[in-house]
């Protein structure tokens, strides 16, 4: 495609977006159980209002626009007040989880440094079903990254004794999970945070998909365990607001226990023949409407309307487990918010996900183990039995070889 000679018109260019997103995943039907968090027509409103509202305003510019400079502070004091933030806790706004963890590990590696530790190369140690933006911001940063299996004992959690066997001095952080982005599994955060501790090195809490949810859950009834800044070894968080927040994309939040911590994440700079900048995280220019979609939805929900949705998103998950095992398949460990990994013994997981595929579902699958994938939101709560409907079905055709005589489908996400 070239650039016109001439414009088009909006209706003609509204058309042409319209016939381009046809063939896209029906999200608003809940169709899609990855990517994108349905929470209503209302809240899609009150999304698009509030960016739209402060679509060109930059929150690089705090001087200029200190709306977005207070918004943004509100948003994390809301963040911190739900996540045990202690007196003195700080954070920001950054584009999602990758931008959050890629900033909590820089500043954990510029900490190390200033305490004379990871003389030689440093490393991270994490388990096994952390999230790759890890090992995404380590290549960045030539920083080693050490993966280490999960417990044996079939609870997909993370290992407090074998990651703590695989730190040292260069060691600048120790990850875990709320919860993990495979199984939907919360890792046993306040051992890990002994073992950070008892080590003296640097615990980021991977709450990307949890840091939104597991509070509302907790408070109706489900039994979350301690998983944020209640546990002391806990020095980071990341939590998406952009997933079980209902925010806009892009919004997420990264968060640290002190301003003592927080000082060694932004970038200052003053040597060349521009005027002084300071950037608080890894994007210069910040769309301001990411941060005024963030702060509106949170003050449309509060925390009455949070505790409906999740308590939605719980109740739809255990259904959907009910209904999979009369099925016959096996919920991996146990999920205890809106996300859940599932096998079937006699079944190939990905030929499933084939079939579910080719009825109209766009959900995700996980490797280890080999299995079927769901993020649920609040939406499925309508569409849940339709997918298990389809699941027999697609269970069906796998049992018969009809599958095998259809064109394959490769589950892959970029």
């Amino acid at each position: 495609m070239k650039l016109p000679e001439k414009g088009q018109d909006w209706p003609a260019i509204k058309a042409m977006l319209e016939e381009r997103g046809a063939s896209d995943a029906k999200w608003r039907d809940g169709k899609t159980a990855v990517y994108v968090f349905n929470a209503g027509e209302e809240v899609e409103r009150v999304q698009k209002e509030a960016y739209t509202a402060f679509m060109s305003e930059n929150g690089l510019g705090p001087l200029a626009f200190p709306s977005l400079a207070q918004m943004e502070k509100d948003v994390i004091s809301m963040a911190l007040g739900l996540l045990h933030g202690p007196e003195g806790a700080t954070g920001a706004m950054t584009s999602g989880g990758t931008d959050s963890i890629t900033m909590a590990v820089k500043t954990a590696r510029d900490y190390a440094r200033s305490k004379g530790r990871a003389k030689q190369k440093a490393n991270i140690v994490l388990p096994q079903s952390a999230h790759l933006a890890f090992d995404k911001a380590c290549h960045l940063m030539d920083i080693e990254v050490r993966r280490i299996p999960l417990k044996q004992d079939g609870s997909f959690e993370a290992d407090p004794v074998t990651m703590g066997e695989a730190i040292d001095s260069d060691t600048i952080m120790m990850v875990g999970s709320a919860p993990n982005f495979p199984h939907g599994i919360i890792d046993p955060i306040a051992a890990l945070g002994g073992v950070a501790e008892d080590k003296d090195v640097w615990l980021h809490v991977d709450a990307c998909v949890g840091g939104y949810f597991a509070p509302f859950a907790r408070m109706n009834g489900e039994s979350v365990p301690p998983f944020d800044f209640e546990v002391p070894g806990v020095m980071s968080m990341s939590a998406d607001l952009h997933k079980y927040g209902y925010a806009a994309k892009g919004a997420s939040t990264v968060l640290f226990r002190s301003e003592e911590l927080y000082a060694f994440m932004p970038f200052d700079f003053a040597g060349w023949s521009g005027a002084p900048m300071k950037t608080p995280t890894l994007a210069g220019t910040r769309p301001g409407g990411a941060i005024s979609a963030a702060w509106a939805v949170m003050n449309y929900l509060g925390v009455e309307g949070y505790r409906r949705l999740q308590g939605q998103v719980c109740e739809t998950r255990k259904r959907a487990e009910s209904g999979l095992r009369e099925m016959g398949f096996e919920i991996v460990g146990n999920p205890m918010l809106g996300l859940m990994a599932f096998h079937h013994p006699d079944l190939n997981p990905f030929a499933l996900y084939g079939e579910i595929y080719r009825r109209g579902w766009f959900t995700s699958v996980t490797k280890e183990p080999p299995s079927l994938h769901l993020m649920l939101s609040p939406k499925h709560a309508d569409v849940i039995d339709a997918y298990l409907s389809d699941l027999k079905d697609a269970c069906d055709a796998v049992r018969s070889g009809d599958a095998a005589k259809k064109p394959k489908v490769e589950a892959r996400y970029s």
